[in-house]
């Protein structure tokens, strides 16, 4: 399974929102800036995300966009799913219909068992915890040893 430019850019657009979260706006050109991504495909990006209700925008001088709610309530999870759609592996995993074999097929276990990984792997990380881990490797190049 292979993640699209969408999730992968829409998460570190979020990520920049996040680290914004209580700071007020910010504009997309300076996201796209900071994050070496288009700002055209940034604007592609946010109109999904702002029909989910993750990102709340404001026009004028002191305009731009916000995210919806706290880092530590927004999964990666909710992030990809909304830029992706379903994130099962194999489509019987949800819809066991489109399979005639469904019941008896030795490899949809394994189908299913991976879908919920994934998903459990997405949904315990939070934009809070992809801040928190920026911050600790931030702290971390800064630290200088002096002898």
């Amino acid at each position: 399974m292979k993640l699209s430019t969408r999730s992968r850019y829409g998460l570190r657009l979020m990520f920049e929102l996040a680290l914004h979260f209580g700071k007020g706006s910010v504009f997309l050109k300076d996201i796209a800036k900071k994050q070496d991504i288009s700002e055209k495909y940034l604007s592609k990006l946010i109109i999904p995300l702002k029909a989910a209700k993750l990102v709340n925008s404001a026009r004028g001088a002191h305009g731009g966009y916000t995210i919806a709610r706290e880092p530590s309530l927004i999964t990666v999870r909710e992030i990809v799913e909304v830029l992706e759609g379903d994130i099962s592996p194999v489509e019987c995993v949800k819809n066991s219909g489109v399979c005639k074999r469904a019941s008896t097929c030795p490899t949809r276990d394994i189908w299913c068992s991976l879908e919920r990984e994934i998903f459990n792997v997405l949904e315990n990380i939070t934009l809070q915890n992809i801040v928190r881990t920026h911050e600790t490797k931030s702290a971390q190049r800064n630290f200088s040893y002096t002898i």
